[in-house]
């Protein structure tokens, strides 16, 4: 059976201080509230206008705020509204992560699809490395081809992940990934990503597209894909929801992956995903698969909602 092993501490420590580096800007807006001060309608107003800043949106907004009335009720210190407020983050994020479980089967098949620039080449270069981290093999389907820069994109990152990658030129993306998959299940290799062009949810054609990527892959194995995952800029803030739901209702989502979060303003966007799923009974949760905090190969990892929160909050 596929294993992911976990980290070493030392690695988890490098992590939490670069996931920590990235939600600075984020983090700004929200830490610094609760110093030295007591609990006032004045307090409450600031962090309302924080949350909102950092795209946790309004309905997440109201709903923390609720909580946090609730909770700490009577008391006089901020730090207390601090904790709670840790609390019901907790609470609300928990649902998104879950960790991945591949079956026993090879090749384990994931599609990666996004709008264009969202980053989802260069993350599925980094998903490369952490699975190599992990001793599984790994295959790349390069079956975007309307853009010779994003096949070559592909093939240095499977370059430098010592990854084999399965591309053509002006070729059908979806027999690309059908070939990818018979030259894993012939190699013996663990994992196949493959990658998709970029589009629009509006671009009913080429959503129409991933659909028949999509059934060519279970063609070529009838369990596949096993994972199909949203790649997210988390600039994007609230538009991250439309995008969403839209490439759910088109494909059944089973996971999002949330890159260049080093830097933004936004990382409040987390809680506008989570909230949006958490309360919507005719939606099923989509999981935070993995997190991209920086350019470098290794800065993607898994989503581990009291990391988050805790680089959020401290």
């Amino acid at each position: 059976m596929l294993g992911l092993p976990s980290t070493n501490s030392r690695e988890e420590q490098s992590w939490f201080a670069r996931l920590r580096d990235g939600l600075a800007k984020t983090r700004s807006r929200l830490s610094t509230l609760f110093v030295d001060r007591g609990i006032d309608a004045r307090l409450l107003e600031e962090l309302e206008a924080a949350l909102l800043a950092s795209d946790a949106g309004v309905e997440a907004t109201r709903f923390l705020l609720a909580g946090l009335q609730q909770r700490a009720a009577g008391a006089k210190d901020a730090e207390r509204l601090r904790e709670e407020l840790r609390g019901l983050l907790l609470e609300l994020l928990a649902p998104l992560e879950q960790p991945l479980h591949p079956p026993a089967n090879r090749p384990y098949v994931i599609m990666m699809v996004g709008v264009n620039g969202a980053g989802k080449t260069t993350s599925i270069g980094k998903l490369t490395r952490y699975f190599r981290n992990q001793g599984l093999s790994v295959l790349l389907a390069a079956s975007d081809t309307f853009r010779a820069a994003a096949r070559e994109q592909l093939a240095a990152w499977g370059t430098r992940n010592d990854a084999t990658v399965v591309g053509q030129s002006d070729g059908d993306p979806a027999a690309v990934v059908f070939d990818a998959i018979s030259a894993a299940r012939a190699r013996g290799i663990d994992v196949v990503i493959a990658d998709t062009a970029g589009r629009l949810p509006t671009q009913l054609h080429l959503m129409a597209e991933l659909k028949k990527i999509k059934r060519v892959i279970s063609k070529a194995e009838p369990s596949a894909p096993h994972e199909v995952w949203l790649v997210l800029d988390a600039n994007t803030g609230q538009n991250a929801l439309v995008q969403m739901d839209a490439f759910d209702d088109a494909l059944g989502l089973t996971g999002l992956v949330l890159a260049k979060l080093d830097g933004t303003a936004k990382g409040g966007a987390v809680c506008a995903i989570a909230f949006a799923r958490s309360k919507d009974a005719s939606r099923h949760v989509v999981p935070l698969r993995f997190l991209g905090v920086g350019e470098k190969i290794d800065d993607l990892r898994p989503f581990v909602a009291r990391e988050f929160v805790s680089a959020l909050l401290d």
